[in-house]
């Protein structure tokens, strides 16, 4: 009897055990199979037999459309067209630049994910969810997305298809930062206009403070389109990417976007540069930004600087994937940084913990101040206001403080004039190189680049900081830190030589000797870090465990 039911116990088990794998089974192909995208089916299709000139080796043409590199290290590229054949001729101009840049891009992913396996499985749970991802992207952009991925290569395949890379890279901001919070977008942006600015004009500056590695900011792109529907625009991306992070249209309209703190998303919704580059295609003032705002899901929150000559203004669209605010100061000037400021959303439980635990508000007070010492605000005064790494009171809390609005991280920094279609784009290394300066109208107007397409008597001069020790020490301070983090190794004398009044450098120095296992130097080290200005309550917390752990 007793061996009668032990064999019947050891059939169920059998059954459920092949049932659990079966599910198991089905469940991973399920997530296989919609973690793949189908490309776009298209009537017409040739624009794919367009093929590039090459000028010379600074130079690409297709037709009206160009890619090029200037002296300063920026590539400018003209394209237009529909939504497909500006895909297509971006791949065929760009091949290269795509290439390095999903190099780039992929090797600091794998970097930061060093297990095969897990990197794997990653993939798959990316893959499954954005697997409606396509539903939520406009046509237009599914095609123009489509064009560029003809062009890449297919060395990368093991992570998706060609079409599956490009679409899913477009959502790569929003994924990181709703999973972790990374705050990979940590940006500050400002607006003055009316008395607060010279001639009264609308000025706007930002930093774009996205880091995914030095080699992936190296190659900027600054382009201008002139699609076939909307407005003609311009804005600052790279190698196979369509969105807009920073752009101005020819209506006189700004858009620059600023992350804020997200919840774990439950599924895809539209990326946050493809609802930007929507509004800069196609609104004409903040009411029609605001309009295309309100019917996009995003399932993280983000922040839009909007900036309109037909309302002589500045203002904040606040979106999260829930509620939609705009924050308009009331006064001739804005700031923004990484936390909600509107009646509607400053008390949102995300926002509060925001604005206790990271850097946005002390970064916010600092611009607030360096506002207060500008007069009447210039092109040039907001570069030095964009260039300036120091704390509130002007005090030194260390270079590449997260708290100043200048980190040293900066993927590219812009300004915006945009009445008269001016716009100034900054150069390596960081923002502390010139900033170049565009006219759009021009660009326009001409319906291509010309061999010099930037204005040269409007270039601002690089930042004197190039010339000064500090900027020696900066990159000293940069170069033992990634040495630490890829080797676990560092020169200690070098290290506090270079940033001493920076909490991250004892914190460096702690780590390295609980490497050595010299724990009295650890002690000493986290201890002293803890005097310095700390970027973040969460940072803080980790020093004092460690601290804690050493006792």
């Amino acid at each position: 009897m007793q061996k009668k039911w032990f064999k019947r116990f050891v059939k169920i088990l059998l059954y459920s055990l092949g049932i659990f794998v079966l599910l198991l089974l089905g469940l991973g192909l399920y997530i296989y199979r919609v973690s793949e995208v189908q490309p776009p089916f298209l009537n017409d299709t040739r624009a794919i037999q367009l093929k590039r000139t090459v000028a010379d080796s600074v130079r690409y043409t297709i037709n009206n459309n160009v890619l090029q590199k200037n002296k300063y290290g920026l590539y400018e590229m003209y394209l237009e067209g529909d939504g497909f054949e500006r895909g297509v001729i971006f791949g065929k101009l760009g091949e290269e630049l795509i290439r390095y840049q999903e190099e780039a891009f992929t090797k600091e992913i794998q970097r930061m994910v060093p297990n095969p396996s897990y990197l794997k499985f990653l993939k798959y749970v990316v893959g499954f969810m954005n697997r409606d991802l396509e539903d939520h992207v406009l046509p237009e952009y599914r095609n123009e997305i489509y064009g560029v991925s003809i062009s890449a290569d297919q060395k990368f395949n093991w992570i998706g298809s060609k079409y599956t890379r490009q679409l899913n890279y477009h959502a790569a901001h929003d994924i990181g930062h709703a999973l972790s919070n990374m705050m990979l977008v940590g940006c500050t942006s400002f607006a003055t206009w009316n008395n607060r600015s010279v001639d009264s004009q609308l000025i706007i500056g930002r930093n774009f403070d996205f880091y995914v590695g030095d080699d992936f900011a190296r190659n900027k792109i600054v382009a201008f389109y002139k699609p076939k529907n909307g407005i003609p625009f311009m804005s600052v991306t790279w190698g196979g990417f369509i969105g807009v992070v920073s752009g101005m249209n020819a209506a006189g309209l700004t858009v620059t976007i600023n992350a804020a703190k997200s919840s774990i998303p439950s599924g895809a919704a539209t990326p946050v540069s493809l609802v930007a580059r929507e509004i800069l295609q196609y609104a004409h003032n903040i009411d029609e930004a605001y309009a295309i705002a309100k019917k996009r899901t995003m399932f993280v929150s983000e922040s839009f600087l909007i900036g309109s000559v037909a309302d002589n203004k500045a203002v904040v669209i606040e979106k999260t994937p829930d509620e939609l605010a705009i924050y308009d100061s009331g006064k001739n000037e804005i700031s923004c940084a990484n936390h909600y400021q509107s009646k509607v959303l400053e008390h949102q439980s995300l926002n509060e913990e925001q604005k206790k635990r990271s850097a946005s508000v002390y970064r916010y007070q600092r611009l607030e101040e360096l506002l207060q010492g500008v007069n009447q605000n210039t092109p040039q005064q907001t570069a030095a206001i964009l260039r300036d790494y120091r704390g509130k009171g002007n005090a030194d809390i260390g270079l590449t403080n997260e708290k100043a609005i200048n980190q040293f991280i900066c993927h590219h920094s812009i300004i915006f004039e945009p009445k008269k279609q001016l716009v100034w784009v900054s150069t390596s290394p960081w923002q502390m190189g010139a900033y170049v300066c565009y006219d759009l109208k021009k660009i326009v107007a001409q319906n291509t680049l010309n061999p010099l397409a930037y204005e040269e008597d409007l270039v601002i001069a690089p930042d004197t900081f190039l010339q000064a020790k500090s900027f020696t020490d900066v990159q000293t301070y940069l170069k033992n830190e990634q040495t630490f983090l890829r080797q676990k190794s560092l020169d200690p004398e070098a290290l506090k030589e270079s940033n001493p009044n920076y909490y991250d450098t004892y914190r460096l120095l702690g780590d390295y000797y609980v490497i050595l296992n010299q724990k009295d130097k650890a002690v000493e080290n986290y201890q002293k870090a803890l005097q310095f200005e700390i970027a973040t309550e969460d940072e803080r917390e980790a020093i004092q465990r460690k601290l804690k752990e050493m006792k």
